[in-house]
């Protein structure tokens, strides 16, 4: 059985400081290390002090499926191989999931070094709720896949975290603003954890504003999930228990609404009453 294994590590989103120990120590040991940026990877160990004395080649979108083969042969015969992106943790919307689904295949051990990552980051500096949300990876470039993406999202209660060029931020928040509304709650965090570090909180229709004149660095959104949209069976329901009780059909239908957000309209529930009434 093989003593090699591939090891996993998240880098510094910006900060050298925040690499963990035992990242360092990975960099040290490593045989061979895979990176996203060779250049940025050598620039991050040299910061934090850890003599590389492993090989490091680059394994980046456009050359890991011709890379994997030969790396998964040298796990096999025994060497550690470190996988690092340029920042935060691989395969996070960044190079290395052929490379983690070969050695999967082939029986190899994996591990993973815990660390920095944008989307928990800029999830838990928003604001808004955490408990449960979905990660979506980079936005659609084109207009019309962007479009019929942020449909989907229409419905989505969770709270949504994605990445987005600030080349197209712009035109991403104004597509938002078209489809989800205006009203919808987002954060922009640019440049997370470095120097220029920018949060910024709002409605969909202040943040396409703000972001009309351009952006620069690193870009994640967090989007605010879809209210729940109460469904007019049940809403009908309550309105009869409020009518049993002694209340108007006008009344009631007032109540109901304000106790919803996003519930249907005054209008639409008193019909939709008077229907079940006969």
């Amino acid at each position: 059985m093989s003593t090699g294994r591939l090891r996993i590590a998240a880098t510094p989103l910006g900060q050298p400081s925040d690499a963990s120990a035992r990242l360092v120590d990975a960099l040290k040991s490593a045989d061979v290390v895979a990176a996203e940026d060779t250049r940025r990877i050598r620039t991050l160990a040299t910061a934090v002090g850890a003599t590389m004395t492993g090989r490091v080649v680059s394994l980046y979108d456009q050359n890991e499926a011709t890379r994997v083969p030969a790396l998964v042969d040298e796990i096999r015969r025994g060497a550690t191989v470190l996988l690092v992106s340029d920042a935060g943790m691989p395969l996070i919307s960044d190079p290395g999931y052929r490379l983690v689904t070969a050695c999967v295949e082939a029986g190899l051990a994996i591990t993973c070094l815990p660390g920095p990552s944008a989307v928990t980051t800029a999830l838990a500096v928003s604001g808004l709720p955490s408990e449960k949300f979905c990660f979506e990876g980079f936005a659609p470039r084109k207009h019309g896949a962007r479009a019929a993406w942020l449909t989907k999202l229409a419905a989505e209660a969770r709270t949504c975290v994605f990445f987005e060029s600030p080349r197209r931020l712009a035109d991403t928040l104004a597509s938002a603003v078209d489809v989800l509304g205006p009203e919808r709650r987002a954060v922009v965090c640019r440049e997370l954890t470095k120097t220029h570090e920018e949060i910024r909180r709002g409605s969909l229709g202040e943040l396409a504003e703000w972001a009309a004149d351009g952006v620069l660095g690193e870009i994640t959104v967090v989007l605010a999930g879809a209210t729940p949209r109460a469904d007019l069976e049940t809403l009908v329901a309550e309105v009869n228990e409020l009518l049993a009780d002694g209340a108007r059909v006008k009344d009631a239908c007032a109540q109901v609404v304000s106790a919803h957000p996003g519930a249907p309209s005054r209008r639409e529930l008193y019909d939709a009453v008077l229907r079940a009434r006969g």
